[in-house]
């Protein structure tokens, strides 16, 4: 298993859209910064999910690996949820915290802040795609007919486009 290098991961968001929408500015070394989709405040032991702004998708011979920025960890927020994305997932993310600042004040997260790096790795054996409950979470109908269609024109070996119609129509739509 290897990180993707930048040149590779700008190729895979080029072809596949693995980042969408993109910004090249939130470019980090080999990875993306993926940014918040709404403010969030969270009071002290408070527990609160985030949302990606961003629509991750990881082809099926990918895994995605997470690590918060670690502005948020000084601040004292900590992540509950693991640091991986499985290998076909498509979907924004909903990364799950609870502020334990010593401070014990409220801790601000504004829309569109830089807020959690991830980098792409690959992975070896047979494809095993996420085909979960939470795939396509969070996304509109538009988004879905996009991935969709990208997913069994280029993965037919992979995904099911009746399965995947199924899974979209039964998708996570609001926050927690």
């Amino acid at each position: 298993m290897c990180i993707i290098g930048r040149s590779e991961l700008l190729k895979l968001i080029s072809k596949y859209r693995c980042i969408h929408p993109f910004n090249e500015l939130l470019m980090d070394g080999d990875g993306y910064v993926l940014s918040v989709k709404e403010d969030v405040l969270l009071n002290y032991l408070e527990h609160k999910n985030i949302v990606s702004h961003e629509i991750v998708f990881t082809p099926p011979n990918l895994v995605a690996h997470l690590t918060a920025k670690s502005k948020y960890g000084r601040l004292g927020l900590s992540f509950l949820n693991a640091a991986k994305v499985h290998s076909g997932f498509v979907g924004r993310l909903a990364l799950e915290l609870v502020n334990l600042n010593n401070t014990r004040e409220p801790i601000v997260i504004k829309r569109g802040d830089p807020f959690m790096h991830i980098e792409f790795i690959t992975r070896h054996g047979d494809p095993s795609p996420y085909l979960g409950p939470y795939m396509f979470q969070y996304m509109n109908d538009e988004e879905v007919e996009m991935y969709i269609s990208i997913l069994i024109k280029n993965f037919p070996e992979c995904f099911n486009e009746e399965k995947l119609k199924e899974l979209a129509r039964n998708r996570v739509l609001r926050d927690f």
